[in-house]
């Protein structure tokens, strides 16, 4: 990468810099005019934007920090110690005539500490995966394999790779499959198993954790993958105080038609063509608090997002935790199953 990957006008919108933050890689983008530094974005600037409802057009100067930190080139042999002092992550290296001549990273050149996210994780294992037939009437959707390893073997090792080493699935459909894979695996985790005798939905399965979990833990279905910082996102869940926190992606749909708004009187009022609407979706990954499993009825079958209607319906605080389409892959369906494939194998 070269240093014009960091950088992004600030004429540009919102959108566009999470485009760019997803290419790049990186937490953060140096905004220029007339290609000398101005102010830099963050991806928390971005959250904190979406959390209060702004509108992803928005122009980047309205967001960015217009006092951002940098060193001259002659100052650039101190840089490692001034990051540490102002604790952060990459810092621009300007000229004298404020151009931007080259960015340190912090971890360029040091091993970044593992992660220590010592909490429970959830995968709900147990669905019959219609909507992968017909793989699924031979394997679990679990052990679909994207490359050499399955689906959920790649969920277990992004959170084992940030501390957490105590694993629960949640099985039903051909449950005994996923058991012998996991007895023939060699891993540095635990894996714990529990039994649906029936079917009860993405919530309901989290009664049979019931004196098993009684700490903030961490809920994923078995057919994605979030490629983001999950300590970040739980250290935001507890700063927020949120009995649940959904984890939310943008996701881009473009209508394949010329879109007609039409006016009172009958008239076209506005033509877009094939315009491109954006929504943040549900992934599929939360962080609970245990009351939630403790307040379940035994047996019950229930949806999920049923049980965060009911708690937001009660008062609760139920918060969202936006990342952006990039961080978010999905194997639901065959098309987005293949997408996952090449990307993770482009990745590795």
């Amino acid at each position: 990468m070269v240093v014009k990957d960091f950088l992004i006008e600030e004429e540009c919108t919102i959108l566009e810099a999470m485009e760019l933050l997803d290419k790049v890689a990186r937490k953060v983008l140096f905004v220029v005019k007339n290609e000398k530094l101005t102010a830099a974005i963050t991806d928390g600037d971005i959250r904190r934007w979406i959390l209060k409802k702004g509108n992803l057009t928005t122009k980047v100067k309205k967001i960015a920090n217009y006092n951002p930190k940098f060193l001259f080139e002659k100052e650039k042999s101190s840089a490692k110690e001034f990051m540490k002092k102002h604790s952060i992550e990459a810092l621009p290296i300007l000229s004298e005539d404020m151009n931007i001549v080259s960015v340190v990273f912090w971890y360029d050149e040091e091993i970044e500490p593992r992660k220590n996210l010592k909490v429970p994780v959830v995968i709900m294992a147990g669905g019959l995966g219609t909507r992968l037939y017909p793989y699924t009437k031979i394997l679990p959707k679990p052990l679909i394999p994207i490359g050499e390893i399955p689906i959920v073997e790649h969920i277990i090792n992004r959170f084992n790779n940030c501390g957490a080493d105590n694993f629960f699935l949640i099985v039903n459909h051909k449950k005994n499959m996923i058991k012998a894979y996991f007895n023939e695996t060699k891993k540095n985790y635990n894996v714990k198993y529990e039994d649906e005798n029936k079917p009860l939905g993405t919530g309901g399965g989290l009664s049979l954790l019931k004196g098993k979990i009684n700490t903030t833990f961490i809920l994923s279905n078995c057919d994605i993958l979030i490629e983001e910082d999950y300590e970040k996102i739980y250290n935001y869940h507890k700063k927020e105080n949120n009995l649940i926190t959904m984890v939310c992606s943008l996701k881009k749909v473009k209508i394949p038609y010329g879109v007609i708004e039409i006016s009172k009187t009958g008239e076209i009022e506005e033509m877009k063509e094939k315009p491109e609407l954006s929504f943040f979706i549900n992934t599929g990954m939360y962080i609970v608090e245990p009351k939630i499993i403790k307040e379940l009825e035994d047996g019950k079958a229930i949806g999920f997002p049923d049980i965060i209607q009911k708690y937001k319906q009660a008062g609760e605080k139920i918060g969202v935790y936006p990342i952006s389409e990039n961080s978010w892959l999905d194997m639901g369906q065959l098309d987005e199953m293949e997408e996952m494939r090449r990307r993770l194998e482009r990745d590795g």
